[in-house]
C-alpha cells in the first residue's frame, strides 16, 4: 500500500519536473536578452532538477541507488544555481551596452 502511495506520488512529482524543464525551454526561446534567459534556464534547472531526482528518490526509496540519486540532488541544487549567477555576473560585467538594454542596480 506504501509503495503504491510513493509511486504514485514519484510519478506525479517527475512529471512535474519535466513541465518545469518544458517551461524553461519556452523561456528560453521567447525572452530576448541573455539576462532574462539566464534566469529562466536557472529556475527552471534548480525546480526541475528537484522535482525529477526527488521522484527518482521516491520511486526508488529504500535502496542504494536512491541515496546516490539523493547526493546528486544536493549536489546540483547548490552547484547549478552558484553557477548560473556567476555566468550572469560575468555578463553584466562584460557587456558595454547593458545600460541601453536593461536596468541595472548599481552597488
Amino acid at each position: 500500500m506504501i509503495g503504491e502511495i510513493l509511486n504514485a506520488v514519484g510519478l506525479v512529482v517527475l512529471v512535474f519536473g519535466v513541465f518545469v524543464f518544458f517551461s524553461a525551454v519556452l523561456g528560453v526561446y521567447r525572452f530576448d536578452y541573455v539576462l532574462n534567459r539566464m534566469h529562466a534556464a536557472a529556475v527552471g534547472d534548480a525546480l526541475g532538477i528537484f522535482c525529477i531526482l526527488l521522484g527518482v528518490v521516491l520511486l526508488h526509496a529504500p535502496s542504494l541507488s536512491a541515496m546516490k540519486a539523493l547526493l546528486v540532488l544536493i549536489f546540483l541544487w547548490i552547484t547549478s544555481p552558484v553557477s548560473s549567477h556567476l555566468i550572469a555576473q560575468a555578463e553584466v560585467q562584460t557587456n558595454p551596452d547593458l545600460k541601453s538594454e536593461c536596468k541595472v542596480e548599481i552597488r
